[in-house]
Parts: C-alpha cells; sequence; structure tokens
C-alpha cells in the first residue's frame, strides 16, 4: 500500500515538474519565433503573423511602473522613428494586467524624460499577467520568484526567425544604442551576401568578408582596392564607398 502510494505521488507530480522545465527552455539562434496570441494596449496581438515580413523585437519587463523598465520604454518610444526607418516593429510584455498597462502608458507619456519632450507610446504593451508568453521564451528562470528576472530581449528577422537574444538583470537598464547597433548589423549580414560585421561595428564601417574569392584577394592588391585585410584570416570590404 505504501508503495502504491509513493507511486500515485509520482504521477501526480510529474506533470508539475514538466511545466516547470519547460520556463526553463530559451529558443536559441536560428529558432522560429513561438506564436501566440495576447491582448495589449493595440487590441488582440497574433504574433508573430500580424507583422508579416518586418523584422521585430520582443522587449519583456518584470511589472509596470518599475524604474529601470520605464526609463527603458521611454527610450523606445525616443527611438521609434528610427525603428520605422528600419521597417521594424516593437513588442513589449509586462506580467502586469491591461488595466495597469493602460495607467502605466499614460503616466509614461506626461513624462518630459531627458527634456526630449514628451513621447507618445506608438507599440503594444501585452498583458502577460499569466506568464504564457514569458514562459514560452524562457524568460522565466524555475529557481526565481515569478517576474523578478523577466528582462529579455528577442532579435527576429523578416521570416521569423530568432536571430539574437539579450538578458539582463533587473537592476541594469538595457542599452539602446545597441539594440539599434545590433538590429542594423543584423539587417546588414542580410542584405549583403558573404559579409559579417566586426567587433564594435557601426553603420558605415568595412565589413568582414567571411570567405574571399580568388578575385577578391586579386583586386585587393590594386591600388585603391575596397578590399584590405590585417591578416590572410581578417578580411575587410569598404562596400559602403
Amino acid at each position: 500500500m505504501r508503495v502504491l502510494a509513493i507511486l500515485l505521488m509520482a504521477v501526480i507530480s510529474l506533470p508539475l515538474f514538466a511545466a516547470d522545465k519547460s520556463r526553463n527552455y530559451i529558443p536559441m539562434i536560428g529558432d522560429s519565433a513561438p506564436s501566440f496570441t495576447a491582448e495589449s494596449t493595440h487590441g488582440t496581438i497574433n504574433f508573430p503573423s500580424d507583422y508579416g515580413k518586418n523584422w521585430k523585437i520582443v522587449f519583456s519587463h518584470p511589472r509596470d511602473f518599475t524604474p529601470v523598465c520605464s526609463t527603458e520604454i521611454l527610450e523606445l518610444a525616443n527611438l521609434q522613428k528610427e525603428f520605422d526607418k528600419l521597417d521594424v516593429s516593437i513588442i513589449v510584455l509586462s506580467t502586469d494586467d491591461l488595466e495597469t498597462h493602460f495607467r502605466w502608458k499614460e503616466a509614461l507619456e506626461e513624462i518630459n524624460f531627458k527634456n526630449r519632450g514628451k513621447k507618445k507610446i506608438s507599440f503594444p504593451l501585452i498583458d502577460d499577467r499569466n506568464y504564457a508568453v514569458s514562459d514560452l521564451y524562457g524568460m522565466s528562470h524555475p529557481n526565481a520568484e515569478r517576474g523578478n528576472n523577466i528582462r529579455g530581449v528577442f532579435f527576429i528577422d523578416r521570416n521569423n526567425k530568432i536571430r539574437a537574444s539579450y538578458f539582463y538583470p533587473v537592476e541594469v537598464g538595457r542599452n539602446s544604442a545597441e539594440i539599434i547597433r545590433t538590429l542594423k548589423a543584423l539587417q546588414k549580414t542580410d542584405d549583403d551576401f558573404n559579409v559579417k560585421t566586426p567587433a564594435d561595428w557601426q553603420e558605415g564601417e568595412p565589413v568582414m568578408v567571411g570567405f574571399p574569392n580568388p578575385l577578391m584577394l586579386e583586386n585587393m592588391k590594386l591600388p585603391g582596392s575596397i578590399y584590405f585585410k590585417y591578416s590572410w584570416f581578417m578580411v575587410y570590404w569598404n562596400n559602403e564607398e
């Protein structure tokens, strides 16, 4: 009887353990972006299908009205025109409910942050009070208190593949300039065949050639060549000229 009771407890506990383990899976670079349907300040969102061939960046926040996250939302709002120019859609999720999202949005739009003037928040804030999206994207660590470490950033390309991701602790604000730089670098490597971006690359700077062909190597010997190298394994292409 005792053995039966132990087995029964094990069977009952198994689904809970499996569900908890699912929180620990983070979609990796190259994976398809997990799809979801959620309510937001822009109505019901079917992600990623609602965004077509746009690039997409998903930002997650633990709670509304938290100080660090509030500065991040304001920085994103300030960069809205830049995101539009890069053909990227911003999606923000937080584990508070929709009513709280609307109050947070309204409060943020009244702040003159860094003397830039008040900014409208034109991207949606997703209601993730049940942690469905947070768990789907592995943004809630199973050994942490719920909501305390949901601080992920996912870059998703036109084909709905995850191309990069960052995770930050709750006490450190994300760098919006690096988010823009990463996005531009990803788009550059997509748009120009066989190129890579070196460390600290900025838009307009030379890119690297992963596998230079013989024509490139011959061209490198000519005066004013658009190709140059630091070593045989570090070949650059100044393709912005």
